[in-house]
């Protein structure tokens, strides 16, 4: 029992007095933070009682609707911000019962050990107190629950407990088979493999290896707790004298008592909670319940290590969607933040906009427990179209993940024009750029902004079997150490490995060597993609082409007046940066920029288009585009294309010694060669304008351009490291220039040699 947890029952004809005594909330300084108090029932799983030493306790899953002698474990949750040394007391209240109720509220069996069941809920609250109740008769049952802190005033919370008894299929098909009472939920439900899961499995059509240990994830109702006496399959097989089969035949489950089949399989009940209170008040929804939560179906898919689903998903980012984009004014953000939002806007289209109650991304978000239309249950597949107009045919099952996974804001083209005239330009009104998570449209080669021309696109929407899911839930065996971290329904790439207190990140690249060969990690050497002439992984390439398009753009400074200077500065580009007078060749390049940097592969999902965009986006703002450090303008003017022969960089079409980059950087034409002096290129030399002589060598204005060499090198933080030079191997090598301190950097070391016939250099590293 948590320390700060007291449990008193009062007659109800009291309750209004403690309620008024106590008040709704006391309002805390304005410097603590919020209360944030929460009562909820918290599921517990198999693995649960595996994880937290809690053999022979009772399952739940955390539903408000129970079964008679069934527990409900009671969680009063507040703000982690707030330091348990202020939580004064939780104290547990059962207002009201069914009359002959002689149920009590109980100190919870939960230890301090076990934290929040909802992933999400770990990040923000924590446990202020918990309670039990084991509920003995039908009915329904109000608990209430004051959290009392010294710093952060005090809270009342109540939720409601509907106990009851478990009906079975027959009762629940009267009215879910269709008609006018209720839709027809039975038919579809009748189809999915839930719906035999006892039957195929007593039958051996599912399994070799079903015994009596499996029992209870695959009936209804079933618990051997000598209190649990609520007509679940456990006893209902007890009033049958039922013998479980030795062997497995087709035969074992129509040769059941029909009672005991009404309970069988995984059907309403098992998902809903016992359905007697609601089948005997005429459908009252209160009195059944409706669930998204993950315990519901961590009650049997949540046991190490066969049944591992839950464990993967605890592992995914869906798992810790945060509360802060569901409630009031969140409304365009539900749709992809919550659980109910997206079961909403796949099926109409748009969420509901009242339906702000939290819930993260769980198993049944993409997954519709009654359907079986798409493969997997899934609740969209295999058709999407993206937000900027590119219908998706290509994808498979990956269609279901690109509902989410793209920019949401429309074209790009229109999102620039739009944020110029102050309109909307997405469902929440007025703001810059791609939204997170353009993936669906990178993986498709769609949504950035091309100038017009053809952007390359690479093949992963065709070569792998549906997109997404192919590599995203690529299969993990249980004797790797990425099981559950990688893979599966975690959907992460990678995984981490704590080794003696250091973290490390680890690719899990298994299903990318069946293509791409052996490879360690994702960012693969492929080319020189942005032209440094070095070849380099894919990611380092990227960013270096998102940096350098960064630098070309304008910061939080910029002057719409002429007077604007570009900072050269390496910057983030996020939408507060990006203002409404930007001219429209800045605000191309910045959607370019910010649709690659929140898509977040640096090139892995589409490295042709990533880079084709960041190329197309430099060249645009530069002039350049094939990106050869020389404007095509330059180019185009003396050799009639930037692609011309003769009018690469580091040509030199005059037949002189002097490239084509330096003439240009000069202001020189680069058909005139250069004329040198008496002495060579020991001396220096100066140039023909093409009209006429510059000054000859030792005037004042002349140009000397001599030669220099100039040696690059990795450095390491505490070391020293010295340029020596020698002009042959059989001298001594001297030391050139001062020590260079190492800073973790590259360093660059310039010596002329024009005074020299040869010269070798090396570096010395010290230690």
């Amino acid at each position: 029992m948590n320390t700060h947890t007291s449990i008193k029952k009062v007659p109800a004809c009291l309750v209004a007095a403690v309620l008024m005594a106590v008040g709704s909330a006391t309002s805390a300084s304005a410097a603590a933070p919020a209360l944030n108090g929460q009562v909820t029932l918290r599921p517990l799983t198999p693995q649960d009682l595996k994880d937290y030493s809690l053999a022979g306790k009772q399952i739940a899953n955390g539903l408000n609707t129970v079964g008679v002698g069934q527990p409900a474990y009671l969680d009063a949750l507040i703000n982690i911000a707030i330091a348990p040394s202020n939580i004064v007391s939780v104290t547990w209240i059962l207002t009201n019962q069914p009359i002959g109720s002689l149920a009590t509220l109980t100190d919870s069996p939960l230890g301090a050990n076990v934290p929040p069941y909802n992933m999400a809920d770990r990040l923000t609250l924590q446990v202020a107190g918990r309670a039990m109740l084991r509920p003995d008769a039908v009915g329904q049952y109000t608990v209430l629950a004051t959290i009392t802190t010294s710093t952060n005033g005090t809270t009342n919370l109540t939720t409601q407990i509907t106990a009851a008894n478990y009906m079975g299929l027959n009762v629940c098909a009267l009215c879910h088979s269709g008609g006018l009472i209720a839709s027809n939920i039975y038919e579809p439900w009748s189809h999915t493999l839930h719906a035999e899961a006892f039957k195929d499995a007593i039958n051996g059509v599912s399994t070799d290896h079903f015994g009596k240990n499996c029992i209870s994830c695959h009936t209804v109702g079933y618990d051997t707790n000598a209190l649990a006496n609520n007509g679940g399959f456990d006893d209902l097989w007890a009033s049958t004298g039922w013998l479980f089969p030795t062997n497995f035949n087709t035969n074992n489950f129509a040769s059941m008592p029909a009672a005991l089949r009404n309970v069988a399989n995984i059907q309403c009940e098992n998902c809903h909670g016992p359905g007697s209170e609601h089948a005997t008040s005429l459908g009252a929804k209160s009195l059944i319940s409706k669930s998204l939560g993950v315990g519901d179906c961590a009650q049997c898919h949540d046991s190490l290590s066969h049944h591992y689903k839950t464990a993967e998903w605890k592992n995914s980012r869906h798992a810790v969607a945060t509360r802060s984009p569901s409630g009031a004014g969140r409304e365009a953000c539900i749709r992809c933040h919550t659980a109910r939002g997206f079961v909403d806007f796949v099926a109409t289209g748009n969420p509901l906009g009242s339906n702000t109650v939290f819930e993260a991304i769980t198993c049944a978000a993409c997954h519709d427990p009654h359907e079986t239309t798409n493969p997997h249950q899934l609740r969209s597949a295999p058709l999407y179209t993206l937000p900027e107009g590119t219908t998706v045919t290509n994808a498979g099952l990956g269609a279901l993940c690109m509902q989410c996974h793209h920019s949401r804001n429309g074209s790009a083209s229109n999102n620039v024009v739009n944020y110029q005239r102050n309109q909307p330009t997405w469902a929440g009104g007025v703001s810059f750029g791609p939204h997170d998570s353009t993936a669906g449209e990178m993986v498709e080669g769609v949504g950035g902004i091309e100038y017009g021309k053809f952007i390359p696109s690479g093949t992963h929407n065709a070569t792998i079997p549906n997109v997404c899911v192919g590599c995203h839930m690529q299969p993990v065996a249980s004797t790797d150490p990425a099981f559950t971290k990688a893979g599966g329904h975690s959907f992460n790439m990678a995984y981490s490995v704590i080794t003696n207190g250091v973290t490390n990140h680890v690719a899990k690249v298994d299903v990318c060597v069946k293509c791409h060969g052996h490879i360690e990690d994702f960012d693969m050497v492929r080319k020189d993609y942005n032209g440094d002439g070095m070849i380099e992984g894919i990611q380092t390439e990227v960013q270096k082409l998102l940096d350098r398009l960064s630098t070309l753009l304008p910061n939080s400074t910029y002057r719409a007046d002429g007077n604007y200077v570009a900072d050269g500065l390496v910057k983030s580009i996020g939408r507060t940066s990006v203002k409404t007078n930007w001219p429209t060749k800045f605000l191309n390049a910045a959607w370019n920029h910010m649709f690659i940097n929140v898509e977040g592969s640096r090139g892995i999902h589409n490295a042709p288009y990533a880079v084709g965009l960041l190329k197309a986006s430099i060249a645009d703002l530069t002039g350049d585009s094939n990106d050869d450090g020389l404007p095509d303008a330059w180019q185009i003017q003396y050799f009639g294309s930037a692609t011309a022969a003769g009018a690469a960089p580091n040509a030199t079409p005059a037949g002189d010694v002097y490239p084509n980059w330096l003439k240009y950087a000069l202001g020189l034409n680069p058909m005139v060669p250069g004329i040198t002096t008496t002495n060579g290129l020991s001396v220096g030399v100066v140039w023909a304008d093409g009209k006429k002589l510059v000054n000859p060598y030792g005037a004042t204005n002349t140009v000397y351009i001599f030669s220099a060499a100039e040696v690059a090198f990795n450095t390491e933080v505490g070391k020293s490291y010295q340029v020596q030079a020698i002009s042959a191997f059989t001298g001594e090598w001297k030391n050139v220039g001062a020590p260079i301190v190492g800073t973790g950097n590259a360093a660059s070391f310039v010596t002329p040699t024009r005074n020299d016939v040869q010269q070798f250099y090396r570096v010395v590293a010290t230690p």
